[in-house]
């Protein structure tokens, strides 16, 4: 009890005391979602380009967790394809917002980019993830556990291995790989446990080690140094 308390919850407790000192929106209709100005248009890019994108969502939900989605555009292109799940409608969304458009007000980070032939290379790989999504039908979208926007980006990354991250500890939903008891191996070789989504262990070179409780992470990350604390995200490198 001590050791969850120290590893969980009083990371948690601080990242609520901080979000409750942030200047937001009170509800998602006074909220700006537009163009962030984090991603250049994409003319001025000129190699095949995939970055995976998080911003902190809104109400209290902003103070444990971000919403994710990814964006990709061919060489040549001159608009960016963007794709993330929402909890209205059909899930899975294609250009919905801005490739770079705030969250509840809040603006978006890269979480990583691959760029050139590798990016030319998985674009389509990542076109067959997104519809082989296995929760994309309407009303298939859940909050907590999963899944839900999370869920839906941490799929792709699986399934694509190669773009080389995993989203952030206070990534809610990430986790989730279905109901019941689920166990497995990824195409990039990590190993996953999850209990209904609540409660989970990862380990292997893209998650390094992580324990996972009620949608947070801790854990370590051995290839790019740092921590991974709920509700705060990483520190390190």
């Amino acid at each position: 009890m001590t050791l969850f308390l120290l590893l969980f919850v009083v990371p948690v407790l601080a990242s609520t005391a901080w979000w409750a000192l942030q200047d937001r929106p009170r509800h998602w209709n006074d909220a700006d979602w537009g163009p962030s100005g984090v991603l250049p248009a994409a003319a001025q890019v000129a190699d095949a380009t995939i970055h995976v994108m998080t911003a902190r969502t809104g109400g209290w939900k902003g103070a444990v967790s971000v919403h994710s989605w990814i964006v990709w555009k061919r060489a040549g292109d001159r608009r960016w394809t963007r794709h993330d799940v929402v909890g209205w409608g059909n899930p899975v969304r294609r250009d919905g917002y801005a490739p770079d458009a705030r969250w509840y007000s809040n603006d978006p980070v890269i979480r990583a980019t691959v760029t050139g032939a590798q990016a030319t290379a998985l674009i389509p790989r990542l076109e067959d993830a997104v519809a082989a999504y296995p929760w994309s039908a309407r009303g298939a979208y859940r909050i907590f556990p999963g899944p839900n926007s999370n869920t839906f980006v941490e799929h792709l990354l699986r399934e694509v291995p190669e773009i080389g991250t995993t989203l952030p500890p206070h990534a809610v939903g990430k986790d989730w790989r279905g109901p019941g008891l689920r166990w497995g191996r990824d195409p990039g070789g990590d190993l996953h446990v999850s209990a209904w989504g609540l409660l989970g262990l990862s380990a292997g070179p893209r998650t390094g080690l992580e324990l996972q409780a009620l949608g947070q992470t801790f854990g370590i990350d051995w290839r790019r140094p740092a921590l991974k604390l709920p509700g705060i995200g990483r520190v390190g490198v």
